[in-house]
């Protein structure tokens, strides 16, 4: 059975196209793969519709037959196109379902995961917590609060950090989204308002549609979080919760001051409005300044805290945690049973034995992130002098002002230069961020080099500047 939807002419679709070649008659088919998959990421071409046949294409765009039978299979190989013999082609699915921007290709460098890997500390931690495992064994391995000397060890943190912190505090959970989606489920129901920042973590705005919750997005400043703008938000939307990402924030880089850390705290109690702070990115700052107090230090109760070993130790432990008051934890444990039963225990082992000596394992990761920085910083001044950026303070990623509202177009593209990106808008609620690019540093120093090269590649052919027929795009990953 054949998808609904209508035709495209081929004639509309070459206006639509417009001027999509762009690295001569040897990128021919490459550059119209890219460009219809773009017209399929903006939604022009809806799931369903009907192309043109290639002899009707050959005639509108023009170009010769073997371009476009070339181009129309690497469609179908990403599962872009389906055709089927008699009925034509049509588009199959968005971009991102089969092999488009999302798509799973290991040859791809990966820039579309602020994630690191692990450093070396998490394989010795895990010999530590293997020789720990026995003792553990004999019961039956179910604990909704999370072990006790990981909670202990997580709630050091925290009091460390200025903050004063008990282990009854913290529920240990499986990653900060998991973390996340405990606490929209306890506060928001079907058609809630939840205040975001714009942009922000795409992840975490999915969940609040998950939870059938509205997101609401507050843009923010080039320099940081428009307070006023948070109550005119509250004035207006009435939200049952807001969520933001103070330190570091994802995707920009920015950190919120103490000043507005104490002005936005007022602006949420005086509206009675509890706020989650996603603290992720915390332990990751570069810049050598002093950090300041936590949010919940600031805005006391009301305050939940998510946290996370993802960024600062290794993604694939899958340990989050969230530190809340004694009330709020009674509440989330009460709910937690329809979910899941608790954390795996060998993991939670293994971070409890990297927390042991907190510091010696994150002043690692911050020198190899800090490197990490200064190497993309330096590669995108050279191959993209065309967009302007912040060097981030800390985090994992440089927030790049494009040259144009060509985000989504470069996502696309990238893929035929061996570059997985994330477009712009998929941080943003209601779409926008066109002229944005998150770029992560989490690669080593010469892939990143390499990466971004391309990308300045990348960037000179959707800027209409071109660039070599002959140019070496197959590099080998290191």
């Amino acid at each position: 059975m054949l998808p609904p939807g209508g035709r495209v002419s081929g004639a509309r679709l070459a206006r639509l196209l417009g001027s999509w070649r762009r690295g001569g008659a040897r990128q021919g088919s490459a550059d119209l793969a890219a460009a219809l998959k773009l017209l399929v990421a903006d939604g022009r071409l809806p799931v369903g519709t009907r192309l043109p046949s290639e002899r009707e294409l050959t005639d509108a765009l023009p170009v010769s037959r073997t371009t476009i039978t070339a181009a129309l299979d690497q469609l179908r190989a990403e599962g872009v196109v389906e055709s089927r013999r008699g009925a034509g082609s049509w588009i199959n699915g968005p971009v991102g379902a089969g092999g488009g921007i999302t798509g799973v290709d290991d040859t791809l460098i990966d820039l579309s995961r602020a994630a690191p890997p692990a450093l070396p500390s998490v394989r010795l931690a895990m010999e530590v917590a293997l020789t720990q495992m026995p003792e553990h064994l004999a019961s039956h391995g179910y604990d909704e609060r999370g072990l006790l000397v990981l909670r202990q060890r997580i709630a050091d943190r925290y009091t460390a950090r200025g903050l004063p912190t008990s282990p009854d505090q913290i529920v240990v959970t499986s990653g900060a989204q998991h973390a996340w989606a405990l606490v929209l489920r306890l506060f928001v129901g079907p058609g809630d308002r939840v205040l975001v920042e714009q942009p922000s973590y795409p992840n975490a705005l999915e969940a609040v549609r998950a939870s059938f919750g509205i997101p609401v997005p507050v843009p923010m400043l080039s320099d940081g979080w428009d307070v006023d703008g948070y109550e005119a938000a509250l004035r207006q939307a009435g939200p049952r919760l807001a969520y933001l990402i103070p330190d570091f924030q994802n995707p920009t880089g920015l950190r919120m001051s103490s000043e507005s850390r104490e002005a936005l705290s007022a602006v949420l109690r005086k509206a009675r409005t509890p706020l989650v702070v996603d603290e992720t990115l915390v332990e990751l700052a570069l810049d050598g300044v002093e950090s300041p107090l936590p949010m919940a230090a600031f805005g006391g109760d009301s305050v939940v805290t998510l946290g996370s070993a993802s960024k600062s130790h290794w993604g694939g432990l899958r340990i989050g945690w969230i530190r809340a008051s004694s009330e709020i934890v009674h509440r989330l444990l009460s709910t937690r049973a329809a979910i899941d039963l608790g954390t795996p225990v060998f993991e939670q082992l293994v971070l409890a034995a990297l927390l042991e000596s907190p510091e010696i394992v994150l002043q690692q990761r911050r020198a190899e992130a800090l490197a990490q920085r200064d190497v993309a910083v330096a590669a995108l001044r050279e191959h993209c002098p065309q967009w302007s950026f912040e060097v981030p303070a800390g985090g994992l990623g440089v927030w790049c002002t494009l040259d144009g509202p060509v985000s989504t177009r470069i996502a696309v593209v990238a893929q035929n230069h061996g570059l997985r990106l994330v477009p712009g808008p998929r941080f943003a609620v209601h779409g926008g961020c066109e002229q944005m690019l998150r770029v992560p540093y989490t690669q080593s120093p010469e892939v990143l080099r390499e990466a971004i090269g391309r990308l300045g590649v990348v960037a000179a052919s959707v800027a209409g500047t071109g660039f070599p027929a002959d140019a070496d795009l197959s590099v080998p990953v290191a």
